[in-house]
């Protein structure tokens, strides 16, 4: 999640889903990352919809001129917020792909990326709430629109070295509807009881592809 850094009086020219500024300076970072903490507890407390930015105000002490300096609405808080979340998931994703050597590893990594990513959600409340948020919130779509096509990247170049002789446009149709449907399962799984939603994380592992013959066809 690079983003070029500026001093404090030199605001970044941001969409509606970036912050004004990100500062360099050591208090002022501080405060910038005091705004985000908090925005992760709000959401995970009541969810993204009833969060609002009186809540970072009443519970930081922090001045609105203060955050309207960083933040211009929500709408910048959670994109920055899904920004590093996403910058982690990729990490995540990424350790786990650098198992996949050869054909026959594929459902053996599929299943630790289905189990890391359902485990990061149930590990931070906030996820669920932001990723609801990038799904209502038009400003917050493309973000997530951006996030699948770099997973499904990854996996595709993943996925090169094992079959040098399958078809790009298959492979890269191939990453880009694994990563679409394992997000999906898990985002489902959960909105679930916790037994309930292992059940069905147990259940779509199962049907993750034992080898590469699609894609290759």
């Amino acid at each position: 999640m690079a983003r070029r850094k500026t001093g404090q009086n030199q605001p970044e020219a941001a969409d509606s889903q970036k912050p004004r500024l990100v500062p360099i300076q050591k208090r002022s970072r501080e405060r910038f990352e005091r705004i985000l903490g908090c925005a992760v507890e709000v959401m995970a407390e009541k969810g993204s919809d009833a969060f609002r930015m009186s809540d970072i105000v009443d519970r930081t002490g922090i001045a609105f001129g203060s955050l309207y300096q960083y933040f211009p609405d929500k709408t910048a808080i959670i994109g920055t917020l899904a920004e590093r979340y996403n910058a982690i998931g990729h990490d995540c994703v990424r350790k786990e792909l650098s198992a996949l050597k050869k054909p026959g590893d594929l459902h053996d990594v599929l299943c630790r990326i289905t189990d890391s990513y359902y485990q990061f959600f149930i590990d931070e409340p906030a996820m669920r709430h932001i990723w609801q948020a990038t799904q209502a919130d038009r400003a917050l779509q493309k973000l997530d629109e951006e996030d699948a096509a770099i997973l499904a990247g990854m996996l595709v170049e993943a996925l090169r070295p094992t079959m040098p002789k399958a078809p790009q446009p298959a492979l890269r149709d191939f990453a880009q509807l694994t990563m679409v449907l394992i997000a999906a399962a898990v985002r489902h799984a959960i909105t679930l009881p916790p037994a309930e939603g292992r059940r069905v994380m147990a259940l779509f592992k199962k049907m993750l592809p034992k080898d590469l013959r699609i894609a290759a066809s």
